[in-house]
């Protein structure tokens, strides 16, 4: 894909609603009512057991 190729050379802000789509990025902020709730990566977020996690569990 396109995006995949671009985010090897450079920084890129991807916004989405599908946690598939942002599984792999370097970095992951998860936005609540406009303030970034969590920061890490899917991993991360896994083991915090906080927004991410749940949302996963209901995706």
């Amino acid at each position: 894909m396109a995006f995949e190729k671009a985010q090897k050379s450079c920084t890129c802000i991807q916004i989405a609603h599908r946690l598939s789509t942002i599984r792999n990025v370097d970095k992951i902020f998860v936005v609540v009512d406009g303030a970034i709730a969590e920061e890490g990566t899917h991993e991360q977020l896994l083991n915090k057991h906080g927004v991410y996690y749940d949302m996963t569990l209901s995706s």
